[in-house]
């Protein structure tokens, strides 16, 4: 199997290798190919895998070649890092880069194939003159701000390129149009429309190249959003881009640790750090070993819960660094060693990240590498 050595991207294992620890994180891959088709099947248009912050922490290089033989071609990092980590991954696919192209990133761009998504109009002058020096060509996409008010080239700095496109981009062939909705969460936001017809009429001023709005929201919107490519980041990985709405993805991550002790305790005894929790009868608590020093939220002590064989449990008291304790009351047969999952089948990825008051991408990118990955299905 190949790795990834840059920093900061999950250790490759396999479902047959056990693992250092007690804790789990599984990655369904043949979910993420299903999910991509599910985008193609809903866009009807091509696709390109988003696979920054290592695949949203679920492992780049794995993920990226499990969509690799779901026929992806196209992918989408945010910093030239991991693009210069995935270009061995997958060696003939256009890589997008979206921080754009710093001045001293512009070599590592053009010597490992990468594709900046241009931000601005410094960002275009330095490739161009990069482009200039090597008296060559260089692709890149041009990213219209049509109101996120993020990245991307905002009203002004557009009207300038629209006006001086010859100049502006010479020595550069966009390949690339894309821009990035604001509210594609919310289906029945006005601002998808007016975004919408920005972008429209930005490609009427500058010159043709393919175009791409949508995100995974923005592909539950319909096929207006679609253009030529989609960039689902969130839905391949079996999130629910639009909350409001069934989940069309597949689950795809699978959080789970395992039962260190068991033990009764009395009505009123307090439990965890702070005692923050009395149960109200006799009881049996489950000390698990996993915590948030391995991304388990602490924000979900004493509100989330945990699932013993399809059976929830609530979680009695704070989330500590390396455990946490379930109140196991009512559920057969739980014994040390027993697996409970805290992200899953039965505990979607919407659910935590309501209960921790954020959303499911901050859950899946928090997720620590102490947690030993172990993929399922083909890559």
């Amino acid at each position: 199997m190949h790795s990834v050595s840059a920093p900061g991207f999950a250790p490759e294992t396999s479902l047959d290798e056990p693992g250092s620890g007690v804790a789990r994180l599984r990655v369904r891959l043949d979910a993420v190919k299903e999910n991509f088709r599910t985008c193609q099947a809903l866009s009807n248009t091509a696709v390109a895998g988003v696979v920054k912050a290592d695949a949203y922490g679920l492992g780049m290089a794995q993920v990226a070649r499990a969509l690799a033989d779901a026929g992806c071609d196209t992918y989408f990092v945010a910093r030239l890092e991991e693009g210069v980590a995935l270009r061995p991954v997958v060696p003939r696919a256009r890589i997008f880069v979206l921080d754009g192209a710093a001045p001293d990133g512009i070599s590592a761009l053009a010597a490992n194939r990468l594709t900046p998504v241009l931000n601005s109009l410094d960002q275009i002058a330095a490739w161009s003159d990069a482009a200039a020096e090597r008296a060559t060509t260089f692709e890149a996409a041009l990213h219209i701000d049509t109101g996120m008010n993020r990245l991307g080239l905002p009203p002004d700095e557009l009207a300038i390129l629209a006006g001086e496109t010859a100049e502006r981009l010479s020595g550069i062939m966009p390949v690339l149009i894309m821009s990035h909705l604001a509210c594609a969460d919310d289906e029945s936001s006005p601002k998808n429309a007016e975004q919408l017809a920005r972008f429209r009429a930005t490609l009427g001023i500058l010159p043709p190249a393919p175009a791409s709005l949508a995100s995974s929201g923005g592909v539950l919107l319909g096929k207006d959003y679609a253009f030529d490519l989609v960039r689902p980041g969130i839905g391949l990985y079996g999130g629910n881009p639009q909350l409001r709405l069934p989940n069309p993805f597949q689950t795809v991550a699978i959080l789970t640790g395992c039962v260190l002790q068991l033990r009764r305790v009395d009505r009123g005894k307090t439990v965890g750090y702070g005692a923050t929790f009395r149960p109200e009868r006799p009881s049996t608590l489950a000390t698990v070993g996993l915590g948030y020093a391995d991304g388990l939220m602490r924000a979900i002590g004493n509100k989330g819960a945990g699932a013993v064989a399809g059976f929830r449990a609530p979680i009695a008291g704070r989330v500590s660094m390396d455990l946490v304790t379930l109140d196991v009351t009512d559920i057969p047969d739980v014994s040390v060693g027993s697996e409970v999952e805290f992200l899953g089948d039965t505990i979607s990825l919407e659910e935590i990240a309501q209960c921790a008051g954020t959303a499911g991408y901050e859950v899946l990118t928090g997720l620590h590498q102490r947690v030993p990955r172990h993929y399922t299905g083909s890559q």
